[in-house]
């Protein structure tokens, strides 16, 4: 046993300290990226936040709202999808705003392996999920997707520190996730004692990530826009959201009214709701990692999409970044102190 006597940090205890700057506008900031991914080759440019591979959230509806705003956006589609209607989306649709969800499961390979066989140029972005990305088995599942599909994007994860990050870009992996446990009905944390500072774990991550010519996905967390802000601050190329594009039209969840308020539910892919829905059930050697909760109804995504951008555009203002690649040269943390914590909480 040892103890790590580093202090690490979330989102809640930083702000992004103000600089001089010869901005004007919020319209004069470029919050696209352009990337060219290590491992596949291929070229990506746009806003580079995605939408979590969870129900309700990693829908066709959502992946077909971002592809209207021709912004860039993606949506990672959550792996429950049946192969009929995943051949039918992307017959109909661009594959520039999705990513093809899987997991280790032996039927999520074999789908992806059927529809590669008949639609063999429709995917062009994989994403690789699973809770824990720290298993030797892990590592193998991705060498052999590598091997399988040498010329498509991979993001894979999650994990939380430099040296997993290290090793799965040097397995195949372009864009590693980085999170565990700091999702809003995520458990992980309460039940197993395992996790990392969100923002520590994305500078870390990045660090590492970068000195191989890889990219990171920050994973979880963001409640806010100010906490994308911070994500790309700390040097994130990619941040996947998940509550905060949960409850809109886009969801495919039914809405239920109560008391002249209508809600939706969001749950965690590890919580009991979905291994029921998905897997008959919580097997018998593990716990459920996850929790449901009803969030209000926000009608169309359009909504918050405009508050996220333009948050994100808004924090270049006032540190002078041109540009969202320049935002982290240009962000510098302050320490928030607890005190300050407790009176004003997470925002």
């Amino acid at each position: 046993m040892r103890i790590e006597e580093d202090v690490k940090l979330d989102f809640k205890d930083v702000l992004i300290r103000p600089k001089r700057s010869t901005l004007s506008s919020r319209k004069d900031v470029d919050i696209t990226r352009d990337y060219q991914f290590k491992w596949s080759g291929r070229k990506y440019h746009g806003v580079p936040i995605i939408a979590a591979n969870m129900d309700g959230v990693g829908t066709f509806d959502m992946a077909r709202a971002f592809q209207k705003t021709q912004s860039g956006m993606s949506v990672a589609l959550h792996k429950h999808y049946p192969l009929e209607q995943l051949i039918e989306y992307f017959d109909e649709n661009s594959s520039e705003s999705v990513w093809y969800s899987i997991g280790m499961a032996s039927q999520d390979r074999e789908k992806m392996t059927e529809f590669l066989k008949l639609r063999p140029s429709k995917i062009d972005k994989i994403c690789l999920d699973v809770a824990n990305g720290y298993s030797e088995h892990f590592l193998d599942f991705v060498k052999r997707v590598r091997d399988q599909v040498p010329d498509i994007t991979i993001m894979a994860g999650n994990v939380v520190t430099g040296e997993m990050v290290e090793e799965l870009i040097l397995s195949g992996v372009d864009v590693v996730k980085v999170g565990i446990g700091p999702g809003s009905v995520c458990t992980t944390r309460k039940m197993t004692g395992v996790g990392y500072p969100q923002l520590s774990s994305i500078i870390e991550c990045a660090d590492a990530a970068h000195g191989l010519e890889g990219l990171i996905c920050a994973d979880g967390g963001c409640a806010v826009p100010g906490d994308i802000a911070k994500a790309f601050g700390a040097g994130a190329d990619f941040v996947m959201l998940g509550g905060m594009l949960a409850g809109y039209d886009q969801s495919e969840q039914n809405i239920v009214e109560e008391n002249g308020k209508k809600f939706v539910s969001f749950y965690g892919m590890s919580s009991d709701t979905a291994m029921t829905k998905h897997k008959g059930g919580v097997a018998e050697y593990r716990a459920s990692e996850g929790k449901t909760v009803k969030i209000p109804y926000h009608g169309d995504i359009s909504n918050i999409l405009q508050d996220i951008l333009g948050g994100v555009r808004s924090a270049c203002t006032y540190v002078g970044a041109r540009s969202l690649k320049e935002l982290s040269k240009r962000t510098t943390f302050i320490r928030v102190s607890q005190q300050l914590n407790t009176i004003f909480g997470d925002q």
